[in-house]
């Protein structure tokens, strides 16, 4: 099966600065892949590689099979990566109506589809974004991606500083979504959480793949992810 996103011998950084050294990474469709590490350890920057975002210097990336080594972030998104961002990066000034809408191309997922995925969002349609709770961003900032109608959801530290009961709900929605066949790729600190939803998990370590395995595997008290994350 062709990956949705496959990253061979990735090497890139910020100018001068590399950051990465020979990152292989794949997300198939359907699947879902964990990515994980301490802090400062490359996995924005890989996903920023992969999104044209950071300057590769090295080996390649396909995308649906097609090579996007060097493209152009706009060209990527539309070649089927969706992102969420750290720190989720809303639109502030705009209405939860119009953060949807502004980077919102055809496909199966509509406005009615996120609000049906997020009710909250519907109730609060004519809101600013700036005036949501960090919950209800997060939410924002998933239904904005989605309305890309993407083959691959990149979320780039998922449930960061979320309350509980809004983890849980995010957590429950990315079940959802994997049940539908949507490809994803996660960053997040929450192992447990993990294992029960990736089908594989990538562990790096100061840009380089120290370890990687079944989801399943983040769960073990005693395995290599959660030295990795630091736990």
């Amino acid at each position: 099966m062709t990956a949705v996103l496959e990253m061979r011998a990735v090497t890139g950084g910020y100018g001068p600065a590399q950051v990465l050294f020979g990152i292989d990474l794949a997300v198939r469709a359907g699947e879902v892949v964990a990515l994980i590490g301490r802090n400062g350890m490359g996995k924005s920057t890989t996903i920023g590689a992969a999104l044209g975002l950071v300057d590769v210097t090295g080996g390649r990336i396909d995308v649906d099979g097609r090579d996007m080594t060097g493209a152009r972030s706009h060209r990527i998104a539309r070649a089927g990566l969706g992102l969420v961002p750290e720190g989720r990066q809303v639109f502030p000034g705009l209405t939860v109506h119009e953060n949807l809408v502004a980077t919102a191309r055809p496909g199966p997922w509509t406005e009615a589809a996120v609000h049906d995925l997020f009710p909250r969002l519907a109730e609060r349609g004519r809101q600013a974004a700036r005036l949501l709770s960090g919950g209800e961003q997060q939410m924002l900032a998933i239904g904005r991606a989605l309305l890309t109608n993407p083959r691959l959801l990149i979320l780039d530290e998922a449930t960061e500083g979320l309350a509980p009961l809004i983890r849980r709900e995010i957590w429950a929605v990315l079940a959802r979504l994997k049940a539908e066949g949507l490809a994803i790729l996660v960053v997040d600190k929450d192992l447990k959480a993990l294992a029960g939803l990736a089908d594989h998990a990538v562990g790096l370590e100061r840009g380089r793949v120290a370890w990687s395995g079944a989801g399943a595997e983040l769960a073990r008290p005693d395995g290599a992810a959660r030295r990795l994350v630091g736990v």
